[in-house]
């Protein structure tokens, strides 16, 4: 994948960490910072399947889930016909563009892993990972998504612009692919099967989390609704905290940051380097903090200073 994609290790780190813990993943950046084209290496590389949803105003819920066809043929039935949700990666595309009936029924998708039409329950396919962009400009026609949707993300994630020495190197790739078509060269990649992933599953379900580290991760999410008892700058800042969501996403993805390293053990500095994903979401900030310029990450800073390891 980093060979695709330039410049973005943070964003392929946490695209694989949301698939091996089995959660969502929401990118925001700006248009043409290779979001797309993520989520394609990553389908690319593995046997899995992809579907690509672009959201727009005027989406349907049966759009993505799918619907029943009235068929004659010798016997008068419905027929179920599967929409682009019954696949293994499933990319949303600008899903800030999608009214709230289509929200609704991702959201389901996303949450149960399954999708109700017509008084029916269809089991989604294993594994089953939603990666859904939003554009943080062009807010024009746009539908906000609601803090309960946005808690159903494991982690959200900004995709930043890459260096100057990256977007030398995504120049000469962009070049060089171009002249592969134009050669039509064909070079088979050789995929990952999808059990590799439930194998990691398992592994990373034996990495230790020691108490002090559990303390840790809850003493953090508990600053978020108790700001007032750690500083007078995070009492003003925040207005409401994380949810449980985000204390079991926590430790989700640390458990993978400790396995990714290649340790059994997570560690303060797994929790660290995600925490800004997987509360960022999550923190609701004050009127004080949007009118003074106070960054959500600015907040996650004051937050870690002021939380001690256990």
């Amino acid at each position: 994948m980093a060979k695709s994609i330039i410049g973005q290790e943070q964003v392929i780190n946490r695209i694989i960490s949301c698939l091996i813990s089995d959660g969502n993943l929401l990118l925001e950046g700006l248009p043409g910072l290779a979001k797309t084209r993520a989520i394609n290496a990553l389908a690319k590389n593995m046997d899995l399947g992809l579907s690509r949803v672009q959201f727009t105003p005027d989406l349907l819920p049966s759009d993505i889930t799918g619907t029943e066809i009235y068929q004659n043929q010798g016997e008068e039935n419905f027929v179920f016909q599967k929409g682009p949700i019954f696949n293994n990666l499933i990319l949303a595309d600008e899903i800030n563009r999608a009214p709230a009936k289509v929200q609704s029924a991702l959201l389901e998708a996303m949450q149960e892993r399954q999708v109700t039409v017509a008084g029916t329950t269809y089991e989604l396919p294993s594994p089953f990972f939603v990666m859904a962009t939003q554009n943080p400009i062009e807010q024009e026609g746009t539908y906000p998504l609601p803090e309960a949707q946005m808690d159903r993300f494991l982690m959200h994630v900004i995709v930043n612009y890459p260096s100057i020495d990256a977007e030398l190197e995504v120049l000469r790739l962009v070049r060089s692919e171009e002249k592969s078509t134009a050669e039509k060269v064909k070079k088979e990649v050789e995929k990952l099967p999808k059990d590799i992933i439930f194998q990691a599953r398992e592994e990373v379900q034996e990495v230790h989390v020691s108490e002090a580290i559990e303390k840790y991760i809850v003493a953090l999410v508990y600053a978020t609704r108790t700001p007032e008892k750690y500083s007078e700058d995070l009492a003003k800042w925040i207005d409401v905290g994380c949810s449980p969501r985000a204390t079991i996403a926590l430790d989700k993805v640390a458990r993978v940051q400790a396995w990714l390293n290649e340790r059994d053990f997570v560690k303060p500095e797994d929790i660290q380097i995600v925490i800004k994903d997987v509360f960022r979401h999550r923190i609701v900030s004050s009127f004080e903090a949007n009118a003074l310029g106070i960054t959500k990450e600015q907040i996650i800073d004051e937050l870690l200073s002021k939380v001690a390891v256990a």
